[in-house]
């Protein structure tokens, strides 16, 4: 099975988590413009008060390509 690669967006400050909330709508939004499977994972996470992050799971071989159009903040294998 090929490897998956979780794409992340950081947002830090009081409204951290929003933000994080409204970027997963617009890669959700990209998903569908783009024909892109429907199971697709994406979320998002709560690391502090002050700092959340949006996420979406890539297959590996896909990642620089998404990488290079979206601009993810980092990366990390998704287990």
């Amino acid at each position: 099975m090929e490897r998956q690669i979780k794409l992340i967006w950081d947002f830090r400050g009081p409204g951290a988590n929003k933000t994080a909330e409204h970027h997963e709508i617009h890669l959700k939004d990209f998903i569908k413009t783009e024909g892109l499977d429907l199971l697709s994972i994406t979320g998002t996470e709560q690391i502090s008060e002050m700092h959340s992050s949006a996420f979406w799971v890539v297959p590996e071989n896909d990642m620089k390509k998404y990488r290079d159009i979206l601009k993810p903040h980092r990366a990390t294998l998704y287990t």
